[in-house]
């Protein structure tokens, strides 16, 4: 199942007590729609208040072929308005969305003044930046593969190891953004990463400094995580043979 919502009303995709999440919301769809309880998996774990402009999950069911034909439609009119189910398609019994996915791809959008048709969707700094330190220092970090001072402390996890792929500022009209694609990411890696990038191009950080950063596995050495409603998840790669035509 491809999605995409605004992050703004939801606490993270992971369902959890006491708070609304993305996962929650659509299971609850899923089981009013095929009147059967659902339990889906999706691809990450995206925070409080960050955005999926494509969001990857899967889910196991028997599916009368009318009712699968129209499950798109259904969901969409069941669904309130920050969610969107794009496509369903039919996969392998052993497919999984967060496993099989090869690459992700994150956006980190920054305004540099006021916006109201962005509001809640960017991070406005009205600083002014270098893009040619910052692309500099981006290109840096893509030599290295363990993020430890990127991720989040005390995280659950057995290797700190990613492979960035492409990592890239630009800018576009009203501000920048920044785009990153790897195999997979740490629990806050990107807000810290961007958080570290924007203390290169505002002279705080250097682009040497930067690879120390990421020597020392210390994420108290790293920048500030700037604000998650300025990032997307934008895109989910997976190898063609786990789906069933």
């Amino acid at each position: 199942m491809s999605l995409a919502y605004n992050g703004t009303p939801f606490h993270g995709w992971q369902c959890q007590p006491n708070a609304i999440s993305v996962q929650e919301v659509l299971e609850e769809a899923l089981a009013t729609v095929l009147r059967i309880p659902i339990k889906i998996t999706g691809a990450g774990r995206t925070d409080t208040g960050v955005h999926a402009k494509l969001m990857v999950a899967h889910f196991d069911a028997d599916i009368p072929q009318k009712v699968y034909d129209n499950l798109v439609y259904l969901l969409n009119q069941y669904l309130k308005k920050e969610i969107v189910i794009h496509s369903i398609q039919k996969v392998k019994e052993d497919a999984h969305a967060r496993f099989d996915a090869l690459i992700r791809t994150y956006e980190y959008h920054i305004d540099v003044q006021k916006n109201p048709f962005s509001n809640g969707l960017s991070y406005v700094l009205k600083d002014s930046l270098d893009l040619s330190k910052m692309n500099e220092a981006a290109d840096l970090i893509k030599t290295f593969k363990d993020f430890e001072a990127f991720s989040k402390t005390n995280t659950d996890v057995k290797t700190f190891f990613c492979e960035i792929s492409h990592a890239e500022w630009v800018k576009k009209e009203g501000g920048y953004v920044f785009t990153i694609t790897a195999n997979r990411f740490l629990r806050n890696m990107v807000r810290a990463i961007v958080g570290t990038l924007l203390d290169v191009g505002t002279n705080k950080t250097s682009v040497a400094e930067v690879a120390e950063i990421i020597k020392s596995k210390q994420r108290s050495n790293a920048g500030f995580s700037v604000p998650a409603h300025g990032l997307y998840l934008t895109d989910i790669q997976y190898p063609n043979n786990i789906y069933i035509n």
